[in-house]
């Protein structure tokens, strides 16, 4: 039972905050005027306060009809195709003695058109109504009083209920965490399917609702939230709780969305704030639109052209006929008898010619309507429905992992898919399987570690080696170990002790097992363990402390436990650090770092992060081993992977009290800028550091990976991937998954050169900045020169273009001059780019 395993996480202290003792500040001021006006009574949906606000249930749909709106809007939608509107005027003609034939045969065709293409829409919408219902009749447990919780529908869920969700469960609307599992009532929560993250969100109750674990605490539990109106903001969220009469401000680190769900955590209680309509994935959604492809707007365009026609021919017979009719009686001869122009109806009478004229214009009209195809739309109709179903039974689109096939919700954009020229994609977690491992470690200027990487293998393979085979064979002699792929006897099973910079490793391997925010589990079964982290590469870290003799397993209210290789004696002993503050990682820091208390009383400062922003924070003391370090994470850069700095330094008790008073009055105000704030007062102490050494971990590519993009590129599709590695790691990669391929001829675009190095170190950022920015237009500039005089023969062009040179070809002046350089590439590799600016890229 994941329940005998808990054990007292206190995540208030990992976090360094603590989210009941937070201030009411800045936006929490708003509660209860326009625009955050919602009131939720939990546990207490049927009370007269709750049933008089009458909130929206929690039923959803998103099919495109209803029986109410499906025949005005499927009319619509076939009277938008300019040859139905013209076969509607004919069927209506068809009615008058204009017809040429019979009204049967003109109407026929155009219900047969109409009704097979409503069919289609009909089909469709039944598939969309049939996801509803499933999502609608999910079941999840809810307080039905009395301390007990029963399944109950998704769609009967009202605001007010409180649910629990189990693990691996979706969240069945927007709610508020009040506890979980874990003893500090914090919880891991999944939302790709909100924001394509597959990295796990942390998120914590309240102080005063997190010691709720049982479902009997509920039943008295009576609390009333003030909270903003429903709206589509993902990532803000205000709030406030009142328990008992005391207020608590809640944030977004209290609120769970629907469509995220619940992971590696056994369950959590939640209030229900938002239902249906009203949760913010569904104010972020539009109602399925009225999609129409190239073709079929192309198709549009013909048709008005063969319209155009059809009214020339129209138009000149008519002419010519009047002017017969107007000669067919003179000076009572009749020209053409047969007609009776001296007793006609208007259709031929000489006397009126050119109403004659105008009425046989409208009777050609519609008697050379077979020039406009009306069996065209239909043909194209059937082959979408045969398209989709195709789609949807190809066993090569099939994953078997997720039991997951490919699925057409709506076959009008079929055909778009044979039109696509370029593909965006990330790197992590799309060309790979964000499955991290330790592979190699640079410590003390030492580098540790044989194991060969999917890149050197493909390197080697351009290169003509059997390095590839050799290592196919050694690993498969190998015991695995997920997350762990490393091989070097110098540092494993305790032989670290006799390496010349011993006391460096045993401070290198201590920060991997102590400066994360994992969480052990402990098999009961077998006593193994094994760690639950927010990310791939934290769990690796952790599991590769663990195989080299520093083994993480207990986390309590104020301490990490680790049991570590003792070097004099040879046996584990058991050491505990005061774990006083987390300083969290984020896009913008590329760097987290915790402040422990050792048993001897030293107060360390452990980071780890990124290079670009490391190695500038090192002391001068600290930087013994920086040259054979940056060495190292070349290498391990070409070979495609992953790195991350360790360093560390001794604080004095004075510094850190200023520190923790400073950084715990950022953390604790509700503000707009609180983190802005945190990260500042941060910035302050992790400086002057002392370098320990460098990890480096493998994300292997995903099966098929290669040959995926060389049929792509075949097919003429470009691809462009987007990426946070630095450049010679994405370059190699970019080989490894033939997204560079040999011929090509590369365009790079980098701010490192050794003119942007200097200009960086100028005093005079501004003009710095202009220099680098005219650097990068000169580049874009003799790239398009390049891509203007190339030609096939040549081979084709490759993109690669760093974060920071990004930056400035992503400005309004350079922007055009860039992608009109990245659309004439076969390739396009954007390394070093934040998240921002990938957004940017996408929308660009």
């Amino acid at each position: 039972m994941a329940g005998n395993r808990r054990k007292k996480h206190h995540f208030s202290r990992i976090h360094a905050f603590s989210c009941g003792k937070t201030s009411f500040k800045g936006d929490h001021s708003l509660i209860g005027g326009p625009g955050f006006s919602r009131v939720v009574h939990c546990n207490d949906p049927e009370s007269f306060e709750a049933s008089v606000l009458n909130y929206s249930g929690n039923y959803v749909r998103t099919t495109k009809y209803t029986l109410a709106t499906f025949f005005p809007k499927a009319l619509f939608e076939q009277f938008r195709r300019v040859a139905n509107v013209y076969f509607l005027i004919c069927a209506i003609l068809s009615f008058t003695p204009l017809s040429p034939y019979s009204a049967v045969s003109n109407v026929l065709p155009l219900v047969v058109v109409i009704g097979a293409t409503m069919g289609k829409e009909v089909l469709e919408d039944w598939r969309r109504k049939k996801q509803d219902i499933e999502v609608n009749n999910r079941k999840v447990k809810v307080h039905c009083g009395e301390g007990a919780f029963d399944y109950t529908k998704w769609r009967d869920l009202k605001v007010g209920d409180v649910v629990k969700v189990e693990k691996d469960e979706f969240f069945p609307a927007d709610l508020i965490l009040l506890s979980s599992s874990y003893e500090e009532a914090i919880c891991y929560v999944e939302t790709t399917n909100l924001d394509g993250e597959t990295n796990l969100k942390l998120k914590q109750a309240l102080d005063a609702t997190s010691n709720m674990h049982e479902d009997s605490n509920f039943q008295n539990f009576k609390a009333i939230i003030r909270c903003e109106d429903p709206n589509a903001n993902l990532y803000t969220f205000v709030g406030s709780l009142e328990l008992e009469e005391q207020q608590y401000p809640l944030t977004p680190q209290q609120l769970l969305l629907r469509d995220s769900k619940l992971r590696n955590t056994d369950c959590i209680y939640g209030a229900v704030i938002f239902t249906g309509r009203d949760t913010k994935v569904f104010q972020n959604s539009t109602g399925p639109p009225s999609k129409r492809s190239k073709v079929e707007r192309r198709m549009d365009k013909i048709i008005y052209f063969l319209f155009g026609i059809l009214v020339l021919m129209s138009f000149i017979g008519s002419i010519f006929f009047g002017i017969a009719t107007r000669e067919d009686l003179q000076d009572g001869k009749m020209k053409r008898w047969y007609l009776r122009p001296d007793d006609t109806t208007a259709y031929y009478d000489p006397k009126r010619a050119a109403v004659a004229a105008v009425l046989h214009f409208l009777t050609a009209l519609m008697l050379y309507g077979y020039l406009i195809p009306i069996s065209l739309y239909v043909s194209i109709e059937i082959v979408k429905i045969l398209q989709s179903i195709f789609i949807n039974q190809d066993l090569h689109m099939y994953y078997e992992e997720t039991d997951k096939p490919a699925r057409a919700r709506t076959s009008n954009l079929n055909e778009e898919l044979g039109q696509v020229d370029t593909i965006l994609s990330d790197k992590t977690g799309t060309l790979t399987c964000n499955s991290m491992e330790f592979i190699k470690c640079s410590i003390a200027g030492t580098s540790y570690g044989r194991g060969v990487t999917e890149v050197e293998r493909a390197m080697a393979r351009r290169k003509g080696s059997p390095l590839e085979e050799e290592v196919t064979e050694e690993q498969e002699d190998k015991a695995s170990i997920k997350g762990f792929n490393f091989e070097d006897e110098r540092i494993m099973n305790g032989s670290w002790d006799n390496e010349p910079h011993a006391d460096v490793i045993q401070k290198f391997l201590r920060l991997l097992a102590t400066c994360h925010t994992a969480l052990p589990e402990v098999d009961e079964e077998n006593g193994k363990i094994s760690y639950e982290a927010e990310s791939p590469d934290e769990a690796a870290f952790v599991i590769a402390a663990r195989e080299l003799g520093f083994e993480f397993y207990e986390r309590t209210q104020t301490s990490i436990s680790v049991h570590e290789l003792d070097p004099v004696t040879g046996t584990k002993v058991e050491r505990s650090y005061s774990l006083l503050n987390v300083l969290e990682f984020s896009s913008s820091r590329k760097r987290m770092s915790v402040i422990v208390r050792s048993e001897e009383g030293t107060l360390l400062l452990l980071s780890k992060g990124a290079d670009s922003v490391m190695f500038e924070r090192l002391a001068e003391n600290g930087r013994e081993f920086e040259e054979q370090t940056k060495e190292h994470i070349n290498e391990y850069a070409d070979a495609g992977l992953r790195t991350l700095i360790l360093a560390y330094r001794e604080l004095d008790e004075k510094e850190y009290i200023q520190f923790n008073e400073e950084f715990t009055e950022a953390k604790n105000s509700v503000s707009a800028d609180r983190e802005e704030l945190a990260e500042e007062i941060a910035e302050k102490i992790e400086k002057n550091l002392i370098l320990l050494g460098a990890t480096a971990v493998e994300d292997k590519l995903q099966n098929g990976v290669p040959e995926c993009i060389d049929k792509l590129a075949q097919a003429g599709i470009k691809l462009w991937v987007l990426t946070g590695d630095k450049m010679e790691t994405a370059i190699n990669i970019g080989f490894a998954c033939s997204l560079l391929r040999q011929g090509m001829r590369q365009v790079i675009i980098s701010s490192e050169t050794p003119e942007s190095k200097t200009l960086e170190k100028s005093e005079d950022k501004s003009a710095a900045a202009a220099a680098l920015k005219a650097s990068v237009l000169h580049q874009l500039i003799r790239g398009k020169e390049l891509l203007d005089s190339s030609n096939e023969s040549l081979g084709p062009l490759a993109l690669i273009i760093d974060g920071k040179s990004l930056t400035y070809a992503l400005e309004d002046d350079v922007k055009d001059l860039f992608l009109e350089l990245a659309i004439g590439c076969a390739s396009v590799i954007c390394c070093r780019s934040s998240p921002k600016q990938k957004a940017l890229v996408s929308h660009s």
